[in-house]
């Protein structure tokens, strides 16, 4: 059977949408402009060249006209961003470092910072602005900010509206926010004016009721009774509300590398898809009727977690994800998966910038090209859904280490190993843990039962990262920096050539056998031609060796 083909028409189209969006994040709006005519220009004249060039050929220059208008449109877009971002009225306050009150949308979930010099924590909080007063006037302005407080500020979450007051300056290069808001006042409420009652508690809903962030919290509030590590991990996993877990535990999941597990992530999306998939297919649906089954409860989900946008990264890579594992088609996948990030970067160009839209492409590329084709090295007698389980962490963690190490120098030993261990308990937590989530408000008493099954195999995984994080050598020291990563590039083309070496022993054998006949016939050569030339040398003697050599055409040297 040939190798499948894998399908490169779009990915010239998601390289230079990624480009496009990184680049918009450091220039000024007018060259963003002017690089999305460039575009234009450039998209138009390759299709003029289209009827010129060789008939197998053709395709070329399609294929970089389509990527050079979808280019321009991220380039568009980015340029919209960019005006509001350094010509605003947010832009002109941050640059003359006022004092500002604002009123403030959450965006984002809170990010833990450290402490101040009084042991304070401090968090950092993506917003959006409402309206803005500054030197006593009040505008509306919707532009995006980074908020950094302490006290009061872990609790807000994403559809939140709070005012605050603070100081606000410029934000650094490359920063897609108009600017930092350093603030002086909890959030509170938009009409609070300042009045101390008014200042938002833990309890406080959000403003839309029933909204993902009210289902968040009274979904941690009823895992309370579960006690232990389950009531922080539990939601933490199903929810990405990691407020309440403990601080040791948050460091033994970063040493063996599983924090992705306690965010919405492709995986959690992957598992709610698959999992709606074939209860589809139970009760007999057709494949089309059950894909819409499916992508409809994977809607629902979203909606039910926050409709963010890492939630919509996270569910648009677990989906390619999981179509590349079941269909096996990875030249199809590999289109979906460059179609799927030129779209984003077109609806948010933002995201060129984002870390974990980078390792959510990783990790889905990984399972794309390389999860498959290692789960086939395995030996016939290996049952497949081992060997899946095997390699679809591994090809993820190979795509993605060189950009764990350049923001963590340090390396994870037992991190594959640990997620091998916890995937079986990761899928009751995923599935029961989401199905108790609805029931929480509705029917509490129903939801007592998946709560308790997720609970346990929360607890299961929380002691699978304590042990691995307790063993030695848990976590090593890491260059820093481009060696850092280059010798992380290095180290996982190695792990993948010593994987398929470990998996073909038959053809390893075979290759050292044909290696050392080759080396012995090499050997054997060249100790026949150095025994001849000897030989000669002490028969004939020297004179005779070189008068020889020189009937042969050589010259005698001088004396």
């Amino acid at each position: 059977m040939s190798p499948e083909r894998l399908d490169l028409r779009l990915a010239p189209s998601a390289v230079l949408a990624w480009a496009i969006s990184i680049s918009a994040a450091y220039l000024p709006s007018l060259w963003t402009g002017v690089a999305c005519v460039a575009l234009l220009v450039a998209a138009c004249l390759l299709l003029t060249t289209r009827a010129v060039v060789p008939r197998n050929l053709r395709s070329l220059p399609a294929t970089f006209a389509v990527a050079c208008l979808f280019g321009a449109v991220v380039a568009a877009h980015g340029a919209m961003d960019a005006g509001s971002r350094d010509d605003g009225p947010v832009a002109e306050a941050a640059a003359a470092r006022d004092s500002v009150v604002m009123n403030l949308l959450i965006v984002g979930d809170p990010r833990e910072l450290g402490t101040d010099s009084h042991g304070s924590g401090r968090w950092a909080v993506p917003a959006e602005v409402v309206d803005i007063a500054a030197d006593g006037i009040m505008i509306s302005s919707r532009t995006r900010i980074l908020v950094t407080g302490g006290e009061g500020w872990d609790q807000v979450v994403t559809g939140q509206e709070v005012r605050t007051a603070g100081k606000l300056k410029p934000a650094k290069p490359g920063q897609v926010e108009a600017g930092v808001l350093a603030a002086a006042t909890p959030p509170m409420r938009p009409d609070s004016r300042h009045e101390p009652e008014a200042q938002l508690s833990q309890e406080t809903p959000s403003n839309l009721p029933q909204s993902p962030a009210q289902l968040k919290k009274q979904f941690g509030t009823a895992a309370e009774w579960l006690r232990g590590d389950a009531a922080g991990l539990l939601p933490g996993m199903v929810t990405g509300d990691t407020t309440r877990m403990d601080e040791s535990l948050e460091t033994a999941m970063k040493t063996t590398g599983t924090t992705h597990l306690t965010a919405v992530s492709g995986a959690n999306c992957s598992l709610i898809l698959g999992g709606l998939v074939l209860l589809a297919r139970s009760f007999r649906l057709a494949r089309g009727v059950a894909a819409i089954v499916a992508l409809s409860g994977l809607a629902a989900f979203v909606m039910m977690v926050g409709p963010d946008a890492s939630v919509l990264r996270a569910a648009v890579m677990g989906a390619i994800g999981l179509t590349a594992l079941s269909s096996g088609r990875r030249g199809r996948s590999l289109g979906f998966l460059c179609l799927a990030v030129t779209g984003l970067l077109i609806l948010d160009p933002s995201l060129g910038m984002s870390v974990g839209f980078l390792l959510s492409v990783l990790a889905t590329l990984g399972i794309v090209l390389l999860a498959r084709p290692m789960a086939s090295w395995a030996p016939a007698w290996v049952p497949r859904w081992l060997a899946s389980a095997v390699a679809v962490p591994l090809a993820a963690q190979l795509l993605c280490s060189p950009v764990i190490v350049a923001m963590q120098p340090q390396f994870s030993s037992y991190s594959l190993l640990t997620n091998i261990a916890v995937a079986p308990f990761v899928v009751p937590v995923t599935i029961l843990g989401t199905i108790a989530v609805p029931l929480v408000p509705i029917l509490p008493w129903l939801a007592v039962v998946p709560m308790a099954v997720a609970g346990a195999s929360a607890v299961m995984v929380a002691a699978i990262a304590r042990f691995f994080a307790g063993l030695p050598g848990a976590a090593l020291p890491w260059p820093e920096g481009p060696p850092g990563i280059a010798t992380m590039i290095l180290w996982s083309v190695v792990s993948i050539l010593m994987v398929w070496l470990v998996l073909h022993p038959t053809w390893v054998g075979s290759a050292v056998v044909s290696l050392h006949r080759r080396l012995v016939l090499l050997i054997a050569a060249g100790e026949s031609a150095f025994r001849g030339r000897w030989t000669g040398y002490a028969v004939r003697g020297p004179a005779t060796v070189r008068d020889a050599g020189l009937r042969a055409g050589g010259t005698r040297p001088g004396p």
